[in-house]
């Protein structure tokens, strides 16, 4: 066992950590008997965790090491005194520096008892005994902080049942058989709040001696929340400089293990494309094969090689220690993340099977009655003006290549590191798509001139611009894109399209009809079956039916292509609530994320956008943005 340190060395860390607080920057101190100190930077509170001789530890240490500012004391007695004389003077440094400092500590309550003290000073059972306590002592009570952490805890719900909180007053204010970490004359001098928080270990699975990870997660997170909502009123009512949001207090730095997860996970995202391997090989030779054979048999379709073993990823993919990120926040994202890949990998090994398309469900879902009823409007109400056949006025895959080439450009000549790049692939049919830093465009696309500033910016302002400031990010995962990810960005991407007057009614009759063919897909129409609906019913050339189908169908069935209309439907209804555009453009996000994403900036995690997509500076978008501030919906988005 690691010895106490000596009264030099103890002297030696107070004189570092002092130092290190003087220059508000993290304090990280591994103490002897396994102790530690956290310190994110200067803050006016800590969450305190003692050890217990008889190693009956049952996760609580855990959830006091996500915090911003904590210390977990050791449990040998010669070492615990050390601990616990650095903790008091570090807390009168930062005491004098804040004017006031509060102090919390965690316990476990036992398993058979419940919780160390009732309501009324008596022990209570275990099968009533609430999951929460909050305890203060007799006097000095920081009245509104209590409240205010009583009240957070109470609105948590965890994935076992509600939380149920007891207040309670007592004189000897520490877990069983301990000492309380300072006198109450000591807490007066320093002008120090000491409040304990007793957590009944629900998570605790006594059968087979063990935490259970995902109850535990649910509490950490919802305790993360409540002590960060208590340390904010405590701030702003014992300190004259005051935080804006509560989020704000959490940590700012982030720790190596978290950028080890983010990179790892990163990697697996990488090591291959889902879209592009559902994506057919043949589907020019399938388009003539099917008009052959007079639409009556459905096309057979041919896909890549699969460029990776799906059981060595999945290995590779849960080898992944999700588990070390003690960071509420982060570990939610990470681990939607490792559940998303884990999906997509089980989708690429399927590709071409019956067992496709109810796993691509799982990924991006369906198609509501809301939804379907909206697409049907919009192929009722929008006519059919001119002809889908013309060439006349359009640009081919390699005239497009240039124009995409030329606006790359200029986001290039402001940020050097903006390395995108554009590449025509005749393996791709017709059709555009971002693949990595990549726009790749299919060989036998052929794109109207009214259309090519509104494709510009729905794949290089939209997609490319994010995925870029994802790069700028200290997380990689805003720039693979966090799960989930693809409604909220292709909804932004079409938005782009409207912005810049390139939304036309044919495009909004395809995302209508994409939907329309996806509903007919998961209904159990046939191929033949949809394109027929889409040709002969709603009006489609025998040519857009088929690529419509196609994109529906390919892989097994997949829905992905729903999202368009569904993103952009959420998209209109964000704005009109008063959302901002800017936090959107920050990496590839989800609608879910951006409370997730603001707690993050707020705490000086991710930065703002490095690059402004184009068309954001022109006054006529800026005009767009307002309309639609004022209610537009997405019939209303054509008139303009």
């Amino acid at each position: 066992m690691q010895s106490p340190p000596s009264k030099s060395n103890l002297s030696a860390l107070i004189a570092e950590a002092i130092n290190l607080l003087a220059e508000d920057k993290r304090v990280r101190l591994h103490l002897a008997g396994g102790g530690r100190l956290h310190l994110d930077r200067r803050l006016p509170f800590l969450c305190v965790y003692r050890r217990r001789s008889d190693d009956t530890d049952l996760g609580t240490e855990h959830v006091v090491a996500a915090k911003a500012a904590y210390m977990i004391i050791p449990a040998e007695p010669r070492a615990a005194a050390q601990a616990t004389r650095l903790m008091r003077t570090l807390v009168e440094h930062l005491a004098k520096y804040f004017g006031s400092f509060l102090l919390i500590e965690l316990w476990s309550a036992p398993i058979e008892s419940g919780p160390a003290i009732s309501s009324n000073g008596q022990a209570s059972d275990s099968s009533t005994s609430p999951r929460f306590q909050v305890i203060t002592p007799a006097s000095r009570i920081p009245r509104a902080t209590v409240e205010a952490l009583s009240k957070a805890l109470g609105k948590n719900t965890l994935a076992c049942g509600a939380a149920e909180i007891v207040m309670c007053t007592a004189g000897g204010l520490a877990p069983s058989g301990m000492k309380p970490l300072a006198r109450m004359s000591e807490l007066r001098h320093m002008n120090c709040f000491l409040v304990g928080l007793v957590v009944r270990p629900v998570y605790w699975n006594e059968a087979v001696h063990k935490v259970d990870s995902v109850i535990f997660r649910s509490v950490r997170r919802s305790l993360s929340t409540a002590l960060k909502q208590a340390f904010f009123t405590f701030m702003r009512n014992r300190m004259s400089a005051r935080p804006d949001r509560y989020y704000g207090i959490g940590r700012h730095a982030v720790v190596k293990a978290v950028l080890d997860v983010d990179q790892q996970l990163a990697a697996v995202d990488r090591s291959f494309d889902l879209l592009l391997q559902a994506t057919p090989v043949n589907a020019e030779a399938a388009w003539r094969e099917f008009r052959r054979n007079r639409f009556e048999k459905p096309p057979v379709f041919f896909y890549r090689p699969t460029p990776v073993d799906p059981a060595l990823l999945k290995r590779q993919l849960y080898l992944i220690p999700v588990e070390r990120v003690d960071d509420p926040t982060l570990s939610y994202l990470f681990r939607q993340k490792q559940e998303e890949l884990d999906r997509q990998i089980t989708l690429l090994s399927d590709i071409d099977t019956p067992r496709f398309l109810p796993e691509s469900l799982q990924i991006y879902g369906g198609v509501s009655n809301s939804l379907y009823e909206q697409a049907e409007e919009l192929l009722e109400k929008i006519p059919l003006r001119g002809s889908e056949k013309t060439t006349r006025g359009k640009l081919d895959a390699a005239e497009f290549a240039r124009q995409a080439q030329a606006e790359l450009g200029y986001y290039q000549l402001q940020n050097p590191d903006f390395t995108a790049t554009v590449a025509v692939r005749d393996d791709m049919y017709s059709g555009m798509m971002v693949s990595g830093h990549q726009l790749l465009i299919g060989g036998r696309t052929r794109v109207a001139k009214s259309r090519v500033e509104a494709l510009l910016q729905h794949e290089i302002g939209t997609h490319l611009v994010t995925r870029y400031n994802g790069h700028r990010q200290p997380f990689q995962q805003l720039e693979v894109g966090l799960a989930g990810y693809d409604g909220l960005q292709e909804g932004l991407a079409v938005l782009a399209e409207y912005l810049v007057g390139g939304l036309s009614r044919v495009r909004m009759r395809i995302l209508a009809a994409r939907v329309v063919a996806a509903r007919r897909l998961l209904d159990g129409a046939s191929f033949v079956e949809t394109f027929q609906a889409l040709n002969r019913y709603y009006q489609f050339s025998q040519r857009s039916a088929y690529t419509i189908t196609m994109r529906i169908y390919r892989g097994g069935g997949l829905t992905k292509d729903a999202v368009y209309l569904r993103g952009l439907i959420q998209i209109l209804r964000y704005l009109r609530e008063g959302g901002a555009l800017e936090p959107l453009y920050v990496g590839k996000v989800a609608a879910a994320h951006l409370p997730l994403i603001a707690e993050l900036h707020r705490r000086g995690i991710i930065n703002p956008p490095a690059v402004r997509p184009r068309y954001m500076d022109h006054p006529i978008a800026v005009m767009r943005i307002e309309k639609v501030r004022g209610g537009l919906t997405v019939l209303e988005l054509l008139n303009e």
